[in-house]
């Protein structure tokens, strides 16, 4: 099994995801543009009994598309965000890609909600594209 292992920008905060192959994606959401004060974010989603997170967190209760909850976890001290809880996803953990110690191995197979992505944001020809969410 392979484990990676991420910290927020402050260092008090650290996680590790036990997964061989988490789905990497890219969300052109506008609560994701907003959370990360850029066009997307990249996460790594993954069950969530394979995410284990230490450190001062806060949690901010969201609402998706769907109107069900999205809860957003962030480090306590720095404001890094760390991961997401989708209620529209049970199960998952939603991992901010950015926020891990090695990224070499992440590359992304599927962009969504990208019906709000800004303009200037290139799709890559190699994902698979949804409008909104899949399923």
């Amino acid at each position: 099994m392979t484990r990676r292992s991420g910290s927020c920008l402050c260092g008090k905060s650290h996680f590790t995801l036990d997964d061989d192959q988490p789905t990497v994606a890219i969300c052109h959401c506008t609560h994701c543009q907003k959370s990360t004060a850029s066009a997307f974010s990249i996460v790594a989603i993954s069950p969530r009994e394979k995410f284990t997170v230490t450190g001062p967190l806060k949690k901010f209760a969201d609402k998706g598309d769907s109107n069900l909850a999205v809860d957003r976890w962030f480090c306590a001290e720095c404001g890094s965000p760390i991961w997401t809880e989708a209620e529209a996803m049970p199960g998952a953990a939603i991992v901010k890609a950015g926020c891990f110690d090695d990224t070499s191995w992440l590359k992304p197979t599927l962009q969504i909600y990208c019906d709000s992505r800004q303009n200037w944001a290139p799709l890559a020809c190699d994902t698979a594209n949804f409008a909104k969410a899949p399923g």
